[in-house]
């Protein structure tokens, strides 16, 4: 069986108090996105990123700046989307992860920017510690561990739903976003697994589907992300050069989904050294008026190796 190689992208931003990733629009019947991706082809690229920069670029109509490998994304039965391939050719994708702090960017008439609960609804709790599109998914978990084969096989069912869906959120693990989507595959609770199974309609608690294993790919690019934000400050990459101390926590709020406590986060925020006061205040705030910072990138070139603590309401 021969080989082929795909570059998928997930690029990301946040706008409006949302964290948004760059969608394809598909035509309409399955999967009504895709990221952007194609197939790498030696002859035309000289590197993976490069090749990755021109998808996006001709896909899009966008030019992504920060970008890092994910991961190698190579399961039996998954297909290509940028390139159609025969039967005996198994395609190998490699995820990446793309940050970009223009939000106010309008893609391409065949792209858009897509919420991130749209795919993943259970992973906002920024409403409080009630989070109704997990409660919905419960039931459903409940009756895959009781349909379970054995007692030792509902066992370790249960285990994994507490573990990875618990009823108490001091228990949320907010990186374990890929571990979360494959559990809910496991359970024929999203659509892709219906999808691969020959099954009729679509999963209706497990998010929206997206074509191929884009949505496990966008899952492993989210659980990379919220995992970052804390060891590096790559919460800038996502920011305009100038920025008020609550825009900056709304954005980190969108992509952890976690509602963060104000002040905690402004005195673990002052330790880090990270913002500059400019001197300068924002007068359409809706409120008081709020001074503007910047990010020192010095403070990151020449200090340790620090993200942002993350303290939750």
């Amino acid at each position: 069986m021969n080989l082929a190689i795909e570059l998928s992208a997930v690029v990301v931003t946040v706008k409006d108090n949302e964290a948004l990733v760059l969608c394809l629009n598909l035509p309409k019947g399955g999967a009504a996105f895709a990221l952007p991706s194609g197939p790498f082809v030696p002859q035309n690229h000289r590197t993976f990123d490069l090749a990755l920069r021109a998808f996006v670029r001709e896909q899009t109509g966008f030019d992504i700046g920060y970008v890092e490998q994910l991961y190698s994304f190579g399961d039996d039965g998954r297909q290509g989307i940028a390139a159609t391939a025969p039967e005996d050719v198994r395609a190998i994708s490699v995820g990446y992860l793309a940050l970009t702090p223009q939000a106010g960017f309008q893609a391409r008439f065949d792209a858009t920017w897509v919420p991130f609960h749209r795919f993943f609804p259970w992973e906002d709790w920024r409403k409080g510690e009630i989070n109704p599109d997990l409660e919905a998914l419960h039931p459903a978990l409940s009756r895959w561990c009781e349909a379970a084969d054995s007692a030792q096989e509902r066992a370790l069912r249960l285990r994994r739903v507490a573990t990875l869906f618990p009823e108490d959120f001091d228990n949320w693990n907010e990186e374990r976003v890929l571990d979360r989507y494959e559990l809910l595959y496991n359970a024929g609770l999203a659509g892709e697994a219906c999808r691969a199974h020959g099954e009729a309609g679509m999963s209706l608690y497990g998010g929206e589907p997206m074509a191929s294993d884009h949505r496990r790919i966008l899952a492993t690019g989210l659980s990379r992300l919220r995992g970052k934000l804390k060891y590096r400050p790559v919460i800038f990459e996502l920011m305009p050069e100038r920025f008020t101390l609550l825009e900056l926590q709304k954005s980190l709020e969108a992509l952890s989904g976690l509602r963060l406590h104000k002040q905690n986060f402004r005195r673990a925020l002052e330790r880090t050294g990270f913002v500059t006061p400019l001197g300068i205040m924002r007068e359409d705030t809706g409120g008081r008026p709020a001074e503007l910072y910047s990010y020192d990138q010095d403070q990151f070139r020449f200090g340790p190796s620090l993200g942002l603590s993350l303290p939750r309401a």
